[in-house]
């Protein structure tokens, strides 16, 4: 007896459900909410979040996706005529919150791992007696992510003031902190973060990201720590 190797497309039948809603619901958000620009092949879950009143604000690329629990926000002080742009062929990975007061731009195929938070502001802390979400928000400032960078899981970019740009085809190692621009083709980490390693921009594909975070988890190995906190004994002495 011959046996396919085709694989059903919903191993689970009750996977159709979340997949139907989502269609639903994309179909939904394009119909009722007046984006600024929604794309062709748009797709986001069904617990995809934005207000409909900030919706001319935001920008959605063609063959956008957005995980579960994604959150686009723009706050009531927001400048700009558009405070959000995701370009073309661009992941946002779920549980992923973007919070703007001027603009958050992120170019084409970029890809956003889960739990990421980018925010162009913060709030003022003038008054001890009122929590700090009922103060006034900060002026802040402008956050570009260029074309092919991958941000990992739990990263937090923060831009208080001016402008924070990460360069093209960067990788953002994961829960790193990162609150200022850095150059193209990098690898950066850390929190604050900081370029752990430069890549060649001669030998990358400009079509797509010139690496994976699981290939470079090697700018965190010992090879890249000075002699003597290689050398530490069990002790905590260098020999």
């Amino acid at each position: 007896m011959q046996h396919s190797n085709h694989r059903p497309p919903f191993e689970d039948p009750l996977d159709l459900v979340p997949w139907a809603l989502s269609k639903l619901y994309t179909l939904w958000l394009r119909l009722t909410y007046p984006f600024a620009f929604m794309g062709c092949g748009v797709s986001v879950h069904y617990t995809f979040k934005a207000n409909r009143v900030m919706a001319p604000r935001i920008k959605l690329g063609n063959s956008v996706t957005a995980g579960k629990d994604v959150w686009l926000n723009i706050i009531p002080e927001a400048t700009d005529e558009v405070n959000i742009v995701i370009e073309d062929n661009c992941h946002v990975g779920p549980r992923t919150w973007i919070s703007a007061k001027n603009q958050i731009h992120l170019e084409r195929d970029v890809r956003l791992g889960s739990s990421v938070l980018i925010q162009d502001h913060g709030h003022v802390y003038e008054n001890p007696d009122l929590p700090v979400s009922k103060q006034p928000a900060m002026e802040g400032g402008r956050i570009r992510i260029e074309r092919g960078c991958q941000i990992g899981q739990g990263v937090a970019i923060v831009c208080s003031r001016g402008e924070l740009v990460l360069g093209q085809h960067c990788v953002v190692m994961p829960n790193s902190v990162v609150i200022r621009s850095t150059p193209s083709y990098c690898v950066v980490g850390g929190n604050p973060a900081r370029v752990l390693e430069r890549l060649d921009s001669s030998q990358t594909n400009p079509e797509s990201p010139s690496c994976t975070i699981g290939e470079v988890v090697k700018a965190n190995s010992l090879d890249h720590l000075p002699q003597t906190s290689r050398t530490l004994t069990h002790h905590g002495r260098a020999e």
